[in-house]
């Protein structure tokens, strides 16, 4: 049986089947996303993909004015904020994406432990096209 492979571009490539992939090490259980070849926790190298449910709360936020090249293609700049953070999932790990239904110009609204669901993003970078994690605000 051939081993799955554990690259960032097979998580992207889950993430274009709208599919939230982490790796679950099969020694002591330990659960990342993305996806790694290895365990951090007990250096064991038996992983097994694991697919996520999607929701989580936010742990952390910015609010980005000065934005990298790929986002100001995506139509972000000084006068068009977007927020930026961390997630942790319902199943324990935490990873950063966009923040989406939450009004980045007014920060003190965002609550730290608002519920948040995963949602795709299909953005073009230059002349390639791909899908991006971001996350959903929950009402």
């Amino acid at each position: 049986m051939e081993s799955p492979a554990f690259t960032g571009q097979a998580f992207y490539d889950r993430l274009g089947e709208q599919t939230l992939t982490g790796s679950k090490c099969q020694s002591c259980g330990e659960l990342y996303v993305p996806p790694r070849p290895m365990c951090g926790n007990c250096f064991g190298q038996e992983m097994a993909l694991e697919e996520m449910n999607g929701t989580g709360k936010l742990i952390a936020f910015t609010t980005v004015h000065i934005a990298p090249t790929a986002m100001i293609e995506a139509g972000y700049d000084r006068n068009k904020p977007y927020c930026a953070g961390i997630v942790r999932l319902t199943e324990g790990p935490a990873i950063s994406a966009q923040i989406l239904g939450v009004d980045p110009t007014v920060p003190d609204q965002i609550q730290i432990g608002m519920s948040v669901q995963a949602t795709f993003i299909e953005r073009t970078q230059g002349e390639t096209t791909g899908v991006f994690l971001a996350f959903e605000a929950k009402e």
